[in-house]
């Protein structure tokens, strides 16, 4: 930031003249030096993004992946919360499950920012839909019900299918077939972790929740690049 000129005292004058506005010259004096500190303080006050370069309120590409890194994390870690809490039938998975559905609310509003209301609601209703078919994998993994986990599966499968479509749909640079493949890793590794957790399988359960949260960092990446890519006018630098 500018640091502000020194300010210049104006001359000592004889005592009875000193603007007391007894004369023109005194006047003027006062006048002028008046308007020079107005323009020195205008000057070092200017914005800092103009004087930089930066562009003001606008966020940078790396702000946004951190955002979605935080917004994907939260899906996977709430989820696990979930997971651990109904799999000891423990009573705040209530709780938990509340906090996953917010989760999605959240999402959806970070779609919406760049798509539209419409879209961030159809992209929360997709996503609780998501969590809403999780919920009864879970339930027919815990109870050994092979043909209702079957199914779940199917609905969640399909549901991963339409998430994809949505969102090849809203951008370019968010191909099908890879939205799909990751959707499909997103459910497999969920269900790696559910399986390992119900049979107490307490390493394979560590290790399937690592490549949960290896695997949906790498997605919110591929969404955050893809928003960047679509609007560059939206992000500074």
């Amino acid at each position: 930031m500018r640091s502000l000129p020194p300010i210049i005292a104006p001359a000592a004058v004889p005592m009875g003249t000193a603007f007391d506005g007894g004369s023109a010259q005194t006047g003027t004096m006062k006048r002028l030096t008046i308007a020079f500190l107005v323009s020195c303080a205008i000057v070092s006050l200017a914005p800092l993004g103009e004087a930089s370069g930066l562009q003001p309120n606008k966020p940078s590409a790396a702000a946004l992946k951190q955002d979605m890194r935080k917004l994907w994390s939260d899906h996977v870690i709430w989820t696990r919360d979930y997971i651990i809490a109904a799999a000891a039938e423990a009573p705040d998975q209530t709780a938990a499950a509340a906090r996953l559905m917010k989760n999605q609310d959240d999402i959806g509003a970070a779609v919406g920012a760049y798509y539209g209301a419409a879209a961030g609601a159809k992209m929360t209703t997709l996503l609780k839909e998501h969590i809403t078919i999780a919920v009864d994998v879970i339930k027919a993994a815990k109870t050994g019900d092979k043909a209702s986990l079957q199914k779940a599966d199917a609905k969640w499968q399909a549901n991963g299918v339409e998430i994809a479509d949505f969102l090849s749909k809203a951008n370019p640079n968010w191909p099908r077939a890879a939205l799909v493949g990751m959707m499909k890793t997103h459910l497999s590794t969920t269900t790696d972790e559910v399986v390992a957790r119900l049979g107490k399988n307490w390493d394979a359960d560590v290790k399937a929740f690592d490549e949960v949260y290896r695997h949906i960092l790498m997605m919110a990446d591929t969404l955050a690049d893809g928003i960047v890519k679509q609007f560059p006018s939206k992000f500074a630098g």
